[in-house]
């Protein structure tokens, strides 16, 4: 179902997906463009609920995977909007090559959702390149696995210790310790993140985690205060 999250963005949570044993929470956003066209970043599985609701809302016209981690439901996506633009991270097309990409991001992407849309490439990962977008008129940034919390209820035994370790079921949501190690051009990080720095974030929401819904810009520093010089 979804819930409004400010003007003009709506999240929904989807169904839990497992990777290696381990249940992750997802959850999509849906913006509405000033022409009338909906966004969508990282999609959940389609259900026809969700269909019904989107169809109130406009027509989807862009969907986007915001790393090279979630393409998981691209193809359904697809198949039910055909007209809709694909849009890849990097990485992605070699990855899923059965799917016919309409464009790759880059920190210029989006020439239909520019003045409304703002993104940035978090340079330097081996992991994954992620792209960050900025919604302008709820002040949301949007972070996919850069940033994670995962409830406590959903990893048991074993693997609780694992996620305790990488910093996945911290009190507030963080970077995750593989992605920490894993970004080995820390200078292309700061980069990065200096340029999500200037933008004048209110509230952050993530695929897996809890949404920040006040200070974010203050939330984005602490979190990522382990790669400043």
């Amino acid at each position: 179902m979804l819930q409004p999250f400010g003007p003009n963005i709506w999240i929904v949570d989807g169904s839990d997906v497992a990777v290696a044993g381990f249940r992750y929470p997802t959850r999509a956003a849906v913006i509405r463009l000033s022409a009338g066209g909906l966004f969508i970043w990282s999609p959940v599985h389609l259900t026809d609920k969700l269909r019904t609701e989107l169809d109130a809302l406009g027509t989807v016209r862009h969907i986007v995977a915001p790393n090279s981690l979630h393409h998981l439901f691209l193809h359904e996506w697809k198949q039910a909007f055909p007209n809709a633009r694909l849009y890849a991270p990097p990485r992605l097309q070699k990855t899923r090559p059965d799917l016919a990409f309409d464009a790759e991001l880059d920190d210029e992407s989006g020439t239909e959702w520019s003045g409304e849309i703002e993104s940035v490439v978090m340079h330097g990962n081996l992991i994954t390149a992620e792209v960050v977008f900025f919604h302008k008129a709820s002040g949301t940034a949007l972070f996919t696995d850069l940033l994670q919390q995962i409830p406590a209820g959903h990893i048991t035994g074993w693997r609780r210790l694992v996620a305790k370790l990488d910093l996945m079921v911290e009190p507030e949501p963080s970077v995750p310790r593989k992605f920490r190690i894993a970004f080995t051009n820390r200078g292309a990080a700061r980069n990065s993140l200096k340029r999500i720095l200037d933008w004048p974030v209110e509230k952050v929401l993530m695929a897996h985690g809890a949404p920040v819904e006040r200070d974010g810009l203050a939330f984005i520093n602490r979190s990522f205060k382990w790669l400043k010089p």
